[in-house]
């Protein structure tokens, strides 16, 4: 990278037959782009200046450098800036691997925001509970939420769930408002699958509840449903059930105290990741750390 770069400076001494001048264009001090093109000519052993009082020659070895030379410097401005474009407006088919509930209630929007913003990408999307193979699939990222595995993978931390606890008017009618988290244990509780411990949290204060109830599954949404129609106090996220609490299907209850936060994830197989992937890790991080 430093050869080129002197390379590029004596591009500009070349065009200018100036010291003065190409330093003037370059904005660096002319004795510091003297001493560059000196130590570029010792380096590959050929005199390519011939430096007067009054001008500055090409030597005939000068000019065949220099016209090699202006043809890699311009090569590499091109490739600059048609990376640079490539940032700015990245393309290509993006595929994704996202939790279907996070996709269902929080990323639809946001994704058609994302679209507007980069129309050259395209979208291939898989709303499955599986976790798909990053390696072996043809996958750009994978959107994951909750505690990770142990695995060789990349991962950002680009959002966090905070969660609280809800029932709908008609469950609280029929079964009584608990007073607090220990009673949560004598209702019945709409719960996720391998998940029968609730921790709440108050300011500093924390309480591990053994919760049970008849229904547990691993769909947020199917959890919210059973919750509007009176199944049972449910632990979720506010804004996947914003609209009932708005038109009263749903009450927040033990309203001091909040479940632990749910972390979301972006998974990438390498660091190494295009532009497009990159663009929609930062993009997503931006609306959903404001979770």
């Amino acid at each position: 990278m430093s050869h080129l770069n002197d390379m590029a400076l004596f591009v500009e001494v070349a065009r200018a037959r100036s010291f003065r001048k190409a330093a003037e264009a370059l904005g660096m001090p002319n004795s510091t782009l003297s001493r560059r093109i000196s130590e570029l000519e010792k380096a590959i052993g050929l005199r390519l200046l011939h430096r007067t009082t009054r001008k500055i020659e090409l030597t005939e070895a000068g000019q065949l450098y220099f016209e090699r030379s202006k043809r890699i410097v311009d090569e590499a401005r091109l490739a600059h800036e048609q990376l640079g474009a490539m940032l700015e407006q990245p393309s290509g088919v993006l595929r994704v691997s996202l939790p279907v509930d996070l996709a269902t209630f929080y990323l639809t929007p946001i994704i058609g925001e994302f679209a507007r913003h980069y129309p050259g990408i395209t979208f291939e999307f898989d709303l499955t509970p599986r976790r798909v193979d990053l390696v072996a699939e043809p996958f750009d990222l994978a959107i994951r939420i909750g505690k990770l595995e142990d695995s060789s993978l990349i991962t950002r931390l680009i959002g966090r769930h905070s969660r609280h606890l809800y029932a709908s008017p008609g469950h609280i009618e029929a079964s009584g408002e608990p007073a607090r988290p220990a009673d949560l244990a004598k209702h019945e509780c709409i719960g996720m699958l391998r998940s029968p411990i609730w921790t709440l949290h108050r300011g500093a204060n924390k309480v591990d509840v053994a919760v049970r109830g008849r229904f547990t599954l691993n769909s947020v949404g199917m959890i919210r449903a059973l919750a509007v129609n009176h199944q049972g106090i449910a632990l979720l996220p506010e804004k996947i059930i914003a609209d009932d609490l708005s038109s009263g299907r749903l009450r927040r209850i033990l309203p001091e105290w909040q479940g632990s936060p749910v972390n979301i994830y972006a998974v990438t197989e390498t660091r190494l990741i295009p532009a497009k992937t990159q663009r929609f890790i930062e993009f997503l991080s931006s609306r959903l750390m404001e979770v």
